[in-house]
């Protein structure tokens, strides 16, 4: 069965290792379609990434599933609760970290910890109890008792992913958690993101549009794009996709007639122009280089720079939706190949 196979009787289908499934899920606002007939599933224990550009329908989807919005149609089921029938089953089952903080900067860590647990109706015992957990896990029991104002931008999101697990939910969302941070934290928080998946087993939902945490923390992601899921599996089906090594040029003058000379070359799978750059996917890359600018010399192409790589999620990305996944939304009326979708087998 395919992965996005949802069907089953009377509606959503739910297999034994299924911790979420997602049928038709769309949301319109305004004449808006912000989501567009997504469906997929997420298993018990594991690590789901949607990637895509910011505008792409993400935080909707999060927001739709934690049951936070309603959507316009479509089915989903958390833990076997119905997000329309069964939305205190659903909230008792997720932990969410927002895009945007919401913590208070005028308490202590270990009070909007405090607060939180009280929320979910934990005794005394029990929120101390999970309080103490939660901080060791993250690692701020020594910052416990300062004022979240006096936190670092790593230590606030460490502590908020902590209380997203002051309850021990089935499910974490993730939403952009490691925006705006520096490199090393942001490897630090991947670090804690890997070790709750492995220690916990929990299933965790996380979205993003930075390439390399995709590929480092999930084990199966959906790309996403003007609301859809345009193409998804494991990091390495994706790439594999691609059949062939990325080589990207820097050039200028008469381009068209490179990428035209470009496309009758065997070797040559794929060429594509990303504003003044020409992307190709070539069989063999380090070994063709040298042909590949006497190819640029001979249309009469300028090469500034030239760059050979390993296919990555970026590439995967361009090759589908013909633009970057940084380009501003701006960008986005302009001409965009047909999306292909295109799915992996999931369960054999």
């Amino acid at each position: 069965m395919r992965r996005e196979d949802c069907s089953g009787p009377g509606g959503i289908g739910m297999k034994n290792n299924d911790l979420i499934v997602v049928k038709g899920l769309t949301k319109n606002f305004n004449g808006f379609t912000a989501v567009d007939n997504l469906s997929f599933k997420v298993k018990k224990g594991e690590i789901f990434g949607l990637l895509g550009p910011n505008g792409a329908g993400k935080t909707t989807t999060i927001n739709m599933l934690s049951t936070l919005l309603n959507p316009s149609s479509g089915e989903a089921r958390i833990n076997n609760f119905d997000i329309y029938s069964s939305r205190d089953g659903v909230r008792r089952s997720i932990g969410i970290v927002f895009q945007n903080p919401a913590l208070d900067n005028k308490l202590t860590g270990r009070e909007n910890l405090e607060f939180h647990a009280m929320l979910y109706g934990l005794s005394k015992k029990n929120r101390e109890k999970r309080i103490k957990e939660v901080l060791k896990l993250v690692d701020l029991t020594s910052k416990a008792d300062i004022l979240v104002e006096k936190y670092s931008g790593g230590m606030k999101r460490r502590l908020e992913i902590a209380r997203g697990l002051i309850h021990k939910p089935k499910v974490l969302f993730l939403d952009e958690p490691t925006l705006g941070l520096d490199v090393q934290t942001r490897r630090k928080i991947w670090d804690y993101i890997k070790d709750l998946n492995k220690d916990d087993e929990m299933s965790i939902i996380l979205t993003t549009h930075y390439m390399e945490e995709a590929d480092y923390l999930c084990d199966w992601i959906s790309i996403i794009d003007k609301g859809r899921i345009i193409v998804e599996g494991t990091s390495k089906q994706l790439k594999n996709l691609l059949k062939g090594d990325t080589v990207t040029l820097d050039v200028k003058n008469n381009i068209g007639v490179f990428l035209n000379e470009c496309s009758k070359v065997k070797w040559i799978s794929k060429s594509k122009r990303v504003n003044n750059k020409v992307v190709l996917t070539v069989k063999n890359g380090e070994t063709r280089i040298t042909k590949i600018i006497k190819l640029a010399e001979k249309s009469g192409t300028k090469v500034l720079s030239i760059n050979l790589r390993k296919p990555s999620l970026e590439d995967v990305f361009i090759h589908f939706t013909g633009r970057m996944i940084r380009d501003k939304e701006s960008d986005s009326n302009k001409p965009v190949p047909q999306m292909m979708k295109m799915r992996m087998h999931r369960y054999g």
